[in-house]
């Protein structure tokens, strides 16, 4: 994971490490507010390819005065069931927020910074994805994380998906 690069739009291709020290740069611009460090996946089959485009957006949101945004793109082969794409897209987020604080923890007193991680899940009461909210949103709480479902699941449904 120390190897992924990530893109925005700012600042171009970026490490991790450099990922990392862009969150915590813009949380020290305004260390008295609150944050959410939002982590969401969105995913595309692409075209007649086996393959499946996982996009996985990092966003830093200040409350109430903007944020940034930080996505990397993997490949993988592809699913034909829209439950199994919706579950790998929830374990991809869940696995890399389980990374990401690993690494910000060293980093970032927690006990000092004000902010809420969440994983923002691509799936809404409307449409297909709606028979399996209750059992991805179990799984982000199982693993100890605020879950958020569309509209309010923008990371996933816009940042990500912008780049799928």
């Amino acid at each position: 994971m120390g190897n992924t690069i990530f893109h925005n739009p700012t600042s171009g291709e970026l490490k991790l490490s450099q990922v990392i020290e862009e969150v915590l740069k813009f949380v020290k611009e305004n260390p008295r507010k609150s944050y959410d460090l939002i982590i969401g996946t969105d995913s595309k089959v692409n075209g007649d390819k086996d393959e499946v485009e996982f996009v996985t957006a990092i966003v830093i949101h200040r409350l109430g005065n903007g944020g940034r945004y930080f996505w990397h793109k993997i490949k993988k082969n592809k699913i034909y069931n829209l439950h199994q794409k919706i579950y790998q897209e929830v374990v991809l987020s869940i696995e890399f927020a389980q990374k990401l604080l690993k690494l910000l923890e060293k980093k970032w007193d927690n006990k000092e910074a004000n902010y809420n991680l969440e994983i923002h899940i691509d799936v809404g009461e409307n449409g297909k994805s709606r028979d399996v909210i209750k059992e991805v949103v179990g799984m982000v709480k199982g693993n100890g994380f605020n879950a958020q479902i569309k509209p309010a699941a923008y990371a996933a449904s816009h940042v990500a998906d912008k780049y799928t």
